[in-house]
């Protein structure tokens, strides 16, 4: 191909290579060029333009981006028409992608001019999806050149396979510390996960964590079922464990335990009567991407998952920096700063007013909860405002507090959680989350919680009245990144199921509960503080 500037007398013929504006058109990159086009180019008064002429031997961009697209698709692909050197390749099916990597690799490796990309390995498509492109970069490629890069593609490299499983088994396995609300949740986040793919969960079963139960069980769900998926009740934590030895037990074997992906370590893959068995780990049970989709999902493709094939999936296999598993376990008598967060920026929408400022036995409700953390052995107090921050202040006027203020308190709670994280001292180790309107919480509750974290291997220690969850909560510095990411009202809930193995509840009774939503609530923890005075 012969590529520069000629006079404008000589383009016809040629191909335009930059757009030229006329009086009344404009010629675009790539226009083959006519003599009346060279006659209108020369009369706007240009004596010269860019051309591109192609040779004997040069194939022109759309035919070349057409001939290598079409070879490169494969089962499950569309094809696209070419337009100026490109050809797009689009999903016919929905399903997961397939790529060969390396083939990918050697074509574009053939020459510059010549370009595929690609969607990544095993994502989920729905129809229509673009998975690839195929780019022609000038206006021409040598044959050789195009016929090298075909020669290096001696069979498709991207396609699409469809979902094909459609009968899927959960099951549960439980224990008395686990409760029956949190494996109901699980299911419906299993759920959501299979609803792109058309696969329905057929079997649903809550089973002893046991091995011999579990065996029982499983093999009852494969007998309606295509792939069975067990959530249990603890972590797998040895080949042996529970989940593995009762795949052997129902006559199957364990192809795989643990991968090279975070979060998602603590995955078995097995089977049982040439059905997929998959014990899932503990980050399952949250909607976020963890190893358990990269497994699950091509599965449901009919796409068969060697443990070779796992052991390969560490390149990339961080998906996120997971506090629990990056420093080393840690024991007793953790030592280090603290500070304690008092969120006191709500609207009190339930209320109708400003709870904050209402008075408790005495004093406005949130001096009640600043009072507390100040005398606990919290190094430091920070109190988030947002709505009316003025009273707030004024009700806690003299105390010895930093005030941060969130202009953005109306978008949730996760926006003061975050400036107030922001707000504690960088030497503080943990943050004691207490919330503005629970005036019964004491000093010695907010201790009690605190001391929580010194327990082995607990990144979240809870308050809690009679086993259930309550406030405040104690959080260890290393789950900061991941608290601040959070969005909406959740807080850090959605963190507590993701570390849930890493979690001590910490009982200190009813105040843990006792927060003034509502009027009629306010007047319960009157009362009850009242009776506290008196005592």
């Amino acid at each position: 191909m012969r590529f520069g500037p000629v006079p404008v007398g000589e383009a016809a013929g040629a191909i335009l290579a930059h757009s030229q504006r006329l009086a009344d058109r404009t010629l675009k990159k790539g226009h083959h060029l006519t003599a009346a086009d060279a006659a209108a180019l020369q009369a706007s008064g240009l004596t010269e333009v860019t051309v591109a002429r192609l040779a004997a031997d040069d194939v022109h961009e759309d035919e070349a981006a057409s001939a290598l697209a079409q070879t490169v698709g494969g089962a499950g692909v569309r094809v696209a028409k070419a337009d100026t050197g490109r050809a797009n390749l689009f999903a016919e099916v929905d399903g997961l992608v397939t790529v060969d990597a390396a083939a990918v690799d050697a074509l574009n490796a053939v020459d510059p001019a010549l370009t595929l990309a690609t969607l990544a390995a095993y994502k989920r498509v729905a129809v229509g999806r673009m998975v690839g492109t195929v780019k022609v970069i000038p206006f021409a490629v040598r044959r050789a050149s195009l016929d090298g890069a075909l020669g290096r593609v001696p069979r498709p490299i991207l396609a699409v396979a469809p979902w094909t499983v459609t009968r899927v088994a959960a099951l549960s396995t439980m224990l008395p510390t686990l409760k029956d609300s949190v494996a109901t949740k699980t299911i419906r986040t299993f759920a959501a996960r299979l609803a792109d793919t058309g696969a329905e969960i057929v079997h649903d079963s809550r089973v002893a964590h046991e091995a011999p139960a579990l065996a029982r069980s499983l093999a009852e769900a494969l007998r309606t079922s295509e792939l069975a998926v067990v959530f249990a009740a603890s972590a797998v934590v040895d080949e042996d464990d529970v989940i593995p030895e009762a795949i052997r037990l129902a006559g199957g074997r364990v192809e795989r335990f643990g991968m090279p992906v975070d979060p998602g370590n603590l995955l078995v893959l097995g089977e049982v009567d040439g059905k997929p068995v998959i014990g899932a780990p503990g980050c399952a049970r949250s909607p976020k991407e963890n190893g358990f989709d990269w497994v699950l999902d091509r599965l449901l493709a009919g796409i068969a998952v060697t443990g070779a094939e796992i052991a390969g999936m560490g390149v990339g296999g961080l998906l996120m920096e997971t506090a629990a598993r990056p420093h080393p376990r840690r024991g007793k008598g953790r030592a280090g700063k603290t500070a304690a967060v008092v969120m006191a920026a709500g609207r009190s929408s339930r209320m109708g007013a400003n709870k904050l400022v209402a008075e408790v036995a005495g004093k406005p409700m949130v001096r009640h909860v600043a009072e507390a953390a100040l005398a606990s052995r919290a190094d430091a107090v920070v109190v988030v405002t947002g709505h009316e921050p003025e009273r707030v202040e004024a009700a806690l006027e003299g105390l010895d507090v930093r005030y941060v203020h969130n202009p953005h308190y109306a978008d949730g709670l996760s926006t003061s959680l975050r400036a107030g994280l922001t707000a504690i001292p960088e030497d503080a180790e943990a943050a004691l989350i207490l919330l503005g309107d629970m005036p019964l919480v004491t000093s010695e509750d907010c201790d009690k919680v605190l001391a929580g974290l010194a327990e082995p291997d607990t990144l979240v220690a809870i308050a809690a009245m009679d086993g259930a969850r309550g406030n405040p909560v104690a959080w260890s510095r290393r789950l900061f990144p991941e608290l601040k990411a959070t969005e909406g009202d959740a807080g850090g809930r959605a963190l507590l199921s993701r570390y849930g193995d890493h979690v001590t509840m910490v009982e200190i009774g009813r105040a843990a509960a006792m927060d003034a939503d509502t009027p009629e609530a306010l007047s319960a923890i009157r009362s009850a503080a009242d009776i506290a005075a008196q005592d």
